[in-house]
């Protein structure tokens, strides 16, 4: 078999980022719409089940079994727990802002990490790197704006999201040597368990396309889970990291097209920063030659 040239790997590493991200953004789009009509719950719940169309062919080629051998059994359930809370947090948190903002704060993910990599990896953050973070923070607090008069439940939810976000990521840097079906396994079998809870009570009646569309949403997901690991493994995480931006842009594009919501100058102005300030982190690991994570890319990805 002819060996692949190594532009044509990174071109298509590149598209399929592009594309991967773009399912997402198509996947949170999705998931807002739904949550207008459906309880979180019920719509997180048939979304886990879907995502098993694509999680059920990884399992059997892995192996079941597999999914049982796990090393450092804390750290997993730490990171079950973080990528629930992600997951519940983003749907509660779209239910009543626009889509672009709620993504604007997670595109604050990468800051964190480099932050939370210095207390809990131990890693060597430099004073430039750290200026980016601060300066990141301050965009996050003119998205927040903490006001009394401006700050709302809906906000919180999606900080805490993305924190949550961030810590799933930095875990996942812990856990590298736990295959990607099963860390996706078992985060979508905890957030399905979550969801079943929460939407006791809170079923609402739903037609045959309503459920469609839900399971359409975790093959969605799955999808792109898949495409970013590709993309992975085909160009170098540094050359794709900063792609992830994009997503900002599709929610911003989508938020118009469905939803008819134009996000405000504050949002853009603390988006701006915070895009920025992530570039600049992803330039340094780059030149401090440590490249950047793939944790720094994606939910729920190695």
């Amino acid at each position: 078999m002819p060996k692949i040239p190594i532009r044509n790997m990174l071109v298509a590493g590149i598209l399929l980022m592009l594309a991967g991200d773009f399912m997402f953004a198509l996947n949170d789009a999705m998931g807002k719409w739904l949550v207008a009509s459906f309880s979180v719950g019920q719509v997180v719940l048939v979304r886990s089940i879907g995502s098993f169309i694509i999680l059920g062919p990884m399992i059997a080629h892995q192996g079941a079994a597999k999914l049982f051998h796990m090393d450092r059994l804390g750290l997993q359930i730490l990171r079950v727990v973080a990528t629930t809370l992600d997951t519940v947090l983003f749907y509660a948190a779209v239910v009543y802002l626009p889509l672009a903002d709620v993504m604007s704060f997670y595109m604050a993910g990468p800051i964190y990490v480099a932050a939370m990599s210095h207390f809990l990896l131990g890693e060597k953050v430099g004073w430039r790197r750290w200026a980016a973070i601060s300066i990141g923070f301050c965009g996050v607090l003119i998205m927040l704006k903490p006001s009394s008069a401006a700050f709302s439940l809906s906000s919180l939810f999606a900080l805490i999201g993305s924190i949550s976000f961030a810590v799933g990521l930095v875990l996942n840097r812990s856990l590298r040597g736990t295959s990607d079906t099963t860390l996706v396994t078992w985060q979508t079998v905890a957030a399905g368990l979550v969801a079943a809870v929460m939407a006791i009570g809170n079923w609402h009646p739903a037609s045959a396309f309503d459920y469609g569309a839900m399971l359409l949403l975790g093959v969605v997901s799955g999808a792109a889970h898949l495409m970013i690991t590709r993309a992975l493994k085909l160009a170098p995480a540094s050359t794709l990291a900063p792609l992830h931006y994009t997503l900002l842009l599709w929610a911003v594009v989508f938020g118009v097209l469905f939803f008819s919501d134009v996000p405000g100058p504050r949002i853009l102005v603390g988006a701006g920063i915070v895009v920025l300030a992530g570039l600049f982190i992803f330039h340094r690991q780059k030149v401090k030659d440590t490249g950047v994570p793939p944790e720094n890319v994606p939910k729920g990805v190695n």
